[in-house]
């Protein structure tokens, strides 16, 4: 049977629920989805929305009237599978031009919805105030609005991750549900099924189209509900335990050499240290972000040894510790942590065997990819945004082969 869902009728449905604290709001069914959550069935109304856009717009369903065949893309800022298609998203409206195509996007997230080693895929996080950013690093000159502080649309659409895809006609009556394509990389030569944009031109073509439904793959919408989960987390990343071992300028040049496939951010810090104890929980965040990456940060103290103990009390307070899967990568290594207490008496050797071109005064942080080479470099408290530019360019923002 064919529904039409409004707004108006999720509020009434969800408004008490929506009010509630996110720590109280209904656990997740098994799927990760609020309870009770379907996707629109093939013929279904297009549901009615009043959204905030980037450009300040309350946009309704019907700003979208004019165009035969209307897509509605639900993406997000964060998500690799959603960087994977910016390309062939912006080949398909290239192709499109001149054709009677409607395209909107929607953020669905609840920036609470996702634990901060969610976001290790690109600089931005799926807030409001960082979709105009990302938006514009795209070239984006489509409508980009915002669905997630109640995620009413989200629900009544149905959707299940970015990006998810649902295609109308000119009644605006579901014709196609599912991916974008069948790839979860960029290279468009691995794309063998185009499906959104193979219903698009039958649509267009007034031709039945292809397929109808398939399945959204890609990053799980990350509902408010998921946040209480994520606090218990963070929490208990803070209680890992954290250990230090010392270092030579050896050792320091082993670690430079760095034979691993990961990227290593080196600071080099001391607790005497006042911009080095301000910066470092910056460095903490940039280290949790990263997790689930070829990523690790390496922490060096010029504390001298008998001020260990304090140098290892300040690295708990920070929550610096290892997670399981960074553990078993330094295990594998033959170390024991990746937090060090520098041994030798002259700093010259160090500077010399982490960074000659470091001036010397602390704090002193470096980016070394795999081979040994420095890849940004910055003396003093790093400024967050740049050093996480830094590393997603070394990383990468979607998937590869």
């Amino acid at each position: 049977m064919r529904r039409s869902l409004t707004v108006l009728a999720l509020l009434l449905a969800v408004s008490a629920r929506a009010a509630e604290p996110i720590a109280s709001a209904p656990l997740l069914d098994k799927a990760g989805n609020p309870a009770g959550t379907r996707t629109l069935a093939i013929g279904d109304a297009a549901p009615d929305f009043a959204l905030p856009g980037i450009d300040g717009r309350t946009y309704k369903l019907a700003d979208f009237a004019g165009p035969d065949v209307l897509m509605v893309l639900f993406t997000s800022n964060h998500c690799p599978t959603s960087h994977g298609i910016e390309q062939r998203l912006a080949q398909l409206r290239a192709d499109l031009k001149g054709r009677s195509f409607g395209l909107l996007a929607i953020n669905p997230n609840h920036p609470e919805g996702l634990s901060i080693d969610e976001l290790g895929y690109g600089e931005y996080t799926d807030s409001f105030a960082d979709m105009t950013p990302y938006a514009k690093s795209l070239g984006w000159d489509f409508p980009y609005l915002y669905d997630g502080d109640q995620q009413l649309i989200a629900r009544a659409y149905g959707c299940l991750a970015t990006p998810h895809v649902f295609i109308f006609d000119k009644a605006r009556r579901l014709r196609y549900a599912g991916r974008f394509d069948d790839s979860r990389f960029r290279d468009e030569a691995t794309v063998k099924s185009p499906d959104a944009r193979n219903a698009i031109f039958a649509l267009l073509d007034g031709k039945p189209v292809p397929v109808e439904l398939t399945k959204p793959h890609g990053c799980s919408t990350k509902w408010r509900e998921k946040h209480a989960t994520n606090v218990k987390a963070e929490t208990a990343w803070t209680k890992i335990p954290v250990k230090i071992d010392s270092i030579d300028a050896a050792g320091v040049a082993a670690l430079r050499a760095n034979p691993t496939k990961k990227v290593r951010l080196v600071n080099v810090w001391a607790t005497w240290c006042a911009p080095c104890v301000e910066e470092f929980p910056s460095l903490v965040s940039l280290s949790r972000q990263f997790d689930r990456r070829d990523f690790e940060l390496v922490s060096i103290s010029l504390d001298v040894a008998k001020d260990e103990p304090k140098a290892q009390t300040f690295l708990q307070k920070q929550g610096a510790g290892l997670t399981k899967a960074s553990q078993a990568s330094v295990t594998k290594e033959g170390r024991k942590t990746n937090h060090y207490l520098f041994t030798g008496a002259n700093q010259d050797a160090l500077v010399a065997a982490l960074d000659p071109d470091w001036p010397g005064p602390l704090p002193h942080t470096v980016l070394i990819g795999p081979g040994g080479k420095i890849l940004w470099r910055h003396n003093g408290i790093i400024d967050h945004t740049a050093a996480r530019a830094a590393i997603v360019a070394a990383l990468g923002d979607h998937y590869t082969p």
